[in-house]
Formats: structure tokens, sequence, C-alpha cells
């Protein structure tokens, strides 16, 4: 029996383990111990942990468990109302008038944009009194006409129109007064009327209200108006602070007259100045204007193309037009009946 227990495949010249006399003494030491163990039955009739007949083993309960819940470690404090939530009655009855107001004076200002958009505006310059038989020519308003960003560029060049007639007027005083120190000062004078004359109305109808027009709906067509009407403005300012010729008050003439008459050149000198003033402001306001006009994006043939469609446009112009292709009709129906008879 031992050789079948044996192993076959063991090197029966190897030790074997379990013959060492270590490991004899504990296995002999551990025979008390699981001899109590082999010999416990666990269903025997004494066992307590078996159970009695017709004793049941009722099933396990589940645990009763509440879900946690925060408990606040201080309570909040009681409400109150403050002093900004109590609002009368009184005060809320004037917010709302206010608001109505502001509502009714806003819609009174926009009826007012509406009228002056679509209907006719009534002319307000040159502001004359009522009992003058002649009345304003011209509408001018800059808060209404001109954007925001133009209107101090154009309010600049009206006041510089302003002092530049004013200049005039004094040159007429001043030319008097060279008249009376200098005999040949007569053409100068006369000269001086005119140039006061002519170049108020024309100086405001031709390049400072194409400059108002231009920046009023961006017309490129007014911009080149005012561009060359502007610099002829500027050379003529230039010719009258110098006094190249004898029309004229200027620098020239104050000079010479100063050894005649103290208080006639010195009185020239100060209309020399107020020319040399005006031209360099006309200059400068030029360039102004011409950069802001390169800002905007204009060109000549937006000009061109704004001329041509207001010429045609124009009832007058095209009043013209259809008369001269009417007779230019006949001209020819009378020609053609002409030859057909020979």
């Amino acid at each position: 029996m031992s050789e079948i227990d044996s192993n076959p495949f063991a090197d029966p010249e190897a030790a074997n383990p379990f013959a060492d006399p270590s490991v004899q003494q504990a296995r002999g030491g551990q025979q008390t111990g699981t001899g109590a163990v082999d010999d416990y039955n666990p269903f025997a009739e004494g066992n307590q942990t078996r159970p009695t007949a017709g004793q049941t083993i009722p099933p396990p309960q589940p645990a009763q468990t509440q879900p946690a819940i925060m408990q606040p470690s201080n309570e909040p404090p009681p409400y109150s109302e403050s002093s900004a939530q109590r609002v009368d009655t009184a005060d809320l009855q004037k917010r709302q008038e206010e608001l109505e107001k502001k509502a009714a004076e806003l819609q009174r200002k926009e009826q007012e944009m509406r009228n002056m958009q679509y209907n006719e505006r009534a002319n307000n310059w040159p502001p004359l009194p009522k009992f003058c038989p002649v009345g304003p020519c011209f509408y001018q308003d800059f808060s209404v006409d001109i954007p925001m960003e133009f209107q101090r560029t154009v309010k600049f060049v009206y006041y510089l129109w302003l002092f530049y007639v004013i200049v005039l007027f004094l040159n007429i005083w001043a030319s008097l007064a060279y008249f009376i120190a200098d005999s040949d000062g007569g053409a100068t004078f006369g000269m001086s009327i005119v140039w006061f004359v002519l170049f108020t109305p024309c100086s405001f109808i031709c390049w400072y209200r194409p400059l108002y027009k231009a920046f009023r709906s961006d017309s490129s067509f007014n911009f080149f108006v005012f561009f060359f009407i502007f610099f002829f403005q500027f050379i003529c300012t230039i010719i009258q602070c110098l006094g190249v010729t004898g029309y004229t008050v200027g620098w020239i003439n104050s000079l010479s007259t100063i050894g005649k008459s103290t208080g006639a050149g010195a009185f020239m000198l100060f209309i020399s100045l107020f020319f040399s003033i005006c031209a360099v402001l006309m200059i400068v306001m030029l360039l102004k204007v011409h950069k802001i006009y390169r800002s905007t994006g204009a060109s000549f043939d937006k000009a061109k193309q704004e001329f041509s469609t207001g010429v045609m446009k124009n009832e007058t112009v095209q009043g013209v037009a259809a008369n001269a292709a009417q007779g230019a009709v006949k001209g020819m129906a009378s020609q053609y009946g002409s030859n057909n008879k020979y």
C-alpha cells in the first residue's frame, strides 16, 4: 500500500521535508488542538446554536435609517421692512406724473422734428425784424441740420464769414482815411464800397452756403464748389492784405501813408492786420475741411453723379430740355415736308 501511495516521479535520493525533527515536534504539538476541532459536531444534541424543532429563524430586518438633514446652527434674523421699502402712495403718484410729463415732452419734440423734416421749414436768416418789408432768405439751424461732430467746424466758418464782412466794413473807413490823407486814395475808397457790397452776399452764397449744404446732406458736389470758390476767396484776401494795387488797403499802402498821416496810416495798418488774420484762418479752414472731406469717402465721381442727378431733377432744366426737344422735332418735320415737295 505504501508503494502505491508513494510518488513514482519523486527522486528516491531526495530527503523528505516532513522527516525533519523540528517539523515532527511542531506537528505533535498541534495534535491536541486539532483533535478538539475534529470532534466538534455542530448538529449534536447539546449544541446550543442548533435551532429546535418548530423554531424558525426570522429574516434579517433592514436598518431603519433617515436622510441626513443639516440643522442650521443659528436661526435667521426676523424680517423687518427697511425704510427704502416704505414707498408712499403720494411719492408713486408724483413719479408717475413726472414720467408722463417727460413722455409728452419727448413726443412733442419728435413731432417737431418730423414737421421740420417733411414740411417746408420757414426761413430764419438773416434775422430781420418783422416790420422789415424783406423777409429772411435762408434757413439755418446748426443743431438740426449739421451732425454733432461737424457743428463746430461749420460754426467756425460762419464766424469767419462774419469777421470778413466786418473787416470789409472797416476797410471802407480806412480807405476814406487814406483818401483824406492822400488824394490818390479816391479809387481805393470807391473800390472798398464795391468790395463790401459785392463780397458780402457773394461770399455767403458762393462758399459758406455750399459748405453748410455739404455737411448737411454729405454732398460731394457742394464740397467741390466750396473748395473752388473758397480758394479764390483766399487769393483775393491775400491781395487785399498786401495792397499791391491802388484799389485795396494793405501793408504797402499803409506803410507809404504812415509818413504823410500817422493816424490814417495806423488805421490802415490795423485793417491790413485783420485781412492777414482772415487769410491765415481761411487757409487753415480750407485744409481742415479738405481733411474731413477725404475722411468721409467722397470723390469727384460722386460729385459728378450728384450734379447730373440734380440737374435732371430740376424742373427748369427739364422744361428747357423739353422745349429744345420739341423745337428740334418740329424743325426736322418741317425740313422733311419741304424735301417731299420737291
